[in-house]
């Protein structure tokens, strides 16, 4: 017979915490968010690939992939592979520091923690702002 609650029903202990009932301190979720964004902007380095390859093939290459880069779609993906390099840079500089010794308190690694994503939306959205200035669409 399974048991409804929270304990073993073989022993009536109670089971290990899970994610469902856990929560991740603030620097384990920025640490996992570092791993993907890593593996975010090696998916954005493809697509940089692709687009130079058809900068490079010809007119007809590069209007079919810039259709898909400036479609709605597109503009996402590129904001958001923006928002990946800049969060992997900040939290990157975050980690020379802690490799020699500073900011290791609990209290610090908070606080660095939300800076870094701070800068990362902060500089992402100058950068796109700066873009869109520069294409005259601002």
């Amino acid at each position: 017979m399974a048991s409804s609650d929270s304990t073993s029903p073989a022993r009536g202990r109670p089971l290990s915490p899970h994610l469902q009932v856990y929560r991740l301190p603030l620097v384990a979720v920025l640490s996992i968010t570092h791993r993907a964004t890593g593996v975010a902007n090696t998916v954005g380095l493809a697509l940089l690939t692709t687009w130079l390859v058809a900068l490079a093939t010809g007119p007809a290459a590069y209007d079919a992939v810039m259709g898909h880069m400036t479609a709605w779609y597109g503009l996402i993906a590129l904001f958001g592979w923006t928002v990946s390099i800049y969060y992997h840079l900040s939290n990157g500089i975050r980690h020379l520091f802690w490799d020699v010794g500073y900011g290791y308190e609990l209290r610090n690694a908070y606080l660095s923690g939300y800076a870094v994503v701070a800068s990362a939306l902060t500089l992402s959205a100058v950068t796109w702002f700066i873009g869109f200035m520069l294409l005259g669409k601002a």
